[in-house]
């Protein structure tokens, strides 16, 4: 068989592992939004990958399936997730000069439902979330969204450009509250424009 591109290799390990998270095939769109190109230039690179024999497709929706005996060795089992240094506002989250390493993980131990989610981790620093087991030292891997829901622990970049890991909630008097999982810290509050949320965490590795 030919060889690949990197972002056909890209492309292949997205669809196997979202495959495997998900329990069906990614569609072309969702292949064109987790890599920021159009429909047209995604159904091109699934062409190419069909044509040099790593995937196969019937007309059905959803029907794609990656020929796991004949593909290439490339941390199939595994998922990059790049481990972000510092973040800054105004700078991009995934922006080269964010990414400090990268690490593998395995996608059997995420939740289901992040196909097509953009995946980052964050060192974490302090003990103001020990109460929730998360420790300092730990990697918290998170996936890049806008938008949380109350509850959610998220990766914030608050007034000031700090970055933040915290519980989100509502005050009563309508702020968003950062709220700590340890009593010896306070929540803090801040009004929507002074809070930018990054992720939403979704799993942790800790490193022993």
């Amino acid at each position: 068989m030919k060889g690949l591109t990197d972002r056909q290799q890209e492309i292949l390990d997205f669809i196997s592992d979202f495959t495997r998270q998900e329990g069906m095939a990614p569609t072309n769109s969702e292949i064109a939004h987790r890599f920021d190109i159009k429909s047209a230039t995604a159904f091109a690179h699934v062409k190419a990958l069909e044509r040099k024999g790593y995937v196969t497709r019937s007309s059905k929706a959803r029907s794609l399936s990656v020929l796991h005996a004949d593909r290439p060795k490339h941390l199939s089992l595994t998922l990059s997730v790049p481990i972000l240094g510092r973040i800054s506002a105004g700078i991009p989250l995934l922006a080269e000069e964010n990414i400090e390493r990268k690490i593998q993980v395995d996608p059997a131990m995420l939740p289901r439902g992040l196909g097509g989610y953009k995946l980052f981790g964050l060192i974490v620093q302090g003990d103001s979330m020990k109460d929730m087991g998360i420790f300092e030292g730990d990697i918290v891997i998170a996936k890049k969204v806008e938008q949380a829901s109350i509850g959610d622990i998220v990766i914030a970049i608050v007034e000031g450009g700090e970055t933040t890991i915290k519980s989100l909630y509502l005050s009563d008097s309508m702020q968003y509250e950062l709220r700590p999982a340890n009593k010896e810290y306070r929540s803090r509050y801040y009004d929507y424009d002074k809070l930018a949320i990054q992720g939403v965490v979704v799993a942790l590795q800790r490193l022993y």
